[in-house]
């Protein structure tokens, strides 16, 4: 299997990515997946409106580290005068790809007109394409979903416009608005949009194994898999998953010093990057997902989810891994 992915005029070490996902793929997890090897990380989206109106917040969450890149920074909007002049605006930050999301299904984004709704408005969501592509000389990507719901399943149809208004490459998750994360991921639209468009296609959904990852690739035909609610907790996925994809060989899950030794690391990173009050905070939902599976389970979340200090994280983690 070919190791690396080309999209526009930037070069993937391989076609293994961290899909985005707010509230998760912040600076402290990317750094973690990209040590695991992730060929490019997405980091969580952001409004161009918020961009516009400089908020704060939003300063935070667009912050690259060197030992990260390559990266992709994700707008939502939709308006194309302000996606192409946000676009410019932020084009010489250290970001290698553009992405448009056009698959967030959350309710307060769709219902003002942005994320999955413009699966709804192929004509418009290709307008925000070309102000963009029209403004700056980074690669522009779009991620998509299957299409609204199981009425209006248009992904092909948006494939092919958003590919002739400029983009360099196009995520599918195989979901539809309407199934949000719930039900089997529909490959088979991967594969039909990776039939239509000449540029390269990235497959997301139910890719939860190094093993699904091979399969997809296989049955679709898409360029690169994207990796998204499996690598929380584990973001080990990515180094086993490009070893699969390029050995066939499996290699073994990660041991439980491996896991304390990981989720240490994901603390200290947080702490950091965040201060030891937010940081510890954020960091409750990653140690629930890093200790899923581990007997006595509830108990163990409960814990988590109270944990305000590094010490307290140590001290469950001893408890449980000595």
């Amino acid at each position: 299997m070919k190791k690396q992915l080309t999209i526009g005029n930037v070069i993937l070490d391989n076609p293994v990515i961290l899909a985005p996902m707010a509230g998760v793929t912040d600076l402290p997890f990317r750094l973690l997946c990209k040590e695991q090897g992730a060929g490019l990380l997405c980091m969580e989206m952001i409004s161009a409106k918020a961009v516009l109106y400089k908020n704060k917040n939003t300063e935070s969450l667009m912050q690259i580290d060197p030992r990260e890149m390559p990266v992709s920074l994700q707008l939502f909007g939709s308006e194309p005068k302000i996606m192409g002049e946000i676009a410019a605006r932020i084009e010489d930050r250290p970001f290698a790809l553009l992405d448009i999301n056009m698959g967030c299904p959350v309710p307060k984004v769709v219902n003002n007109g942005e994320g999955s709704a413009l699966m709804k408005d192929p004509l418009l969501a290709a307008k925000i394409v070309k102000a963009m592509t029209e403004r700056i000389r980074k690669p522009v990507t779009v991620k998509i979903r299957k299409g609204f719901d199981e009425d209006h399943i248009n992904a092909v149809e948006m494939a092919l416009r958003m590919e002739e208004a400029g983009a360099s490459a196009i995520a599918v998750h195989g979901r539809t608005r309407e199934q949000y994360y719930s039900g089997k991921a529909d490959w088979e639209i991967i594969a039909r949009v990776k039939e239509a468009v000449q540029i390269p296609v990235i497959g997301n959904g139910d890719v939860d194994s190094p093993e699904a990852a091979e399969r997809m690739i296989r049955e679709t035909g898409c360029d690169g898999v994207m990796i998204g609610r499996a690598a929380q907790g584990n973001p080990w996925i990515f180094s086993r998953t490009i070893h699969y994809l390029e050995t066939g060989e499996l290699p073994e899950a990660p041991s439980l010093t491996e896991k304390k030794e990981m989720i240490l690391r994901h603390g200290e990173l947080q702490i950091a990057c965040k201060g030891e009050y937010i940081g510890m905070r954020e960091m409750r939902k990653h140690v629930a997902w890093y200790l899923a599976g581990f007997p006595n389970a509830a108990r163990l979340r409960k814990a988590a989810c109270e944990l305000e200090t590094m010490d307290e994280l140590r001290r469950l983690l001893d408890e449980i891994i000595p």
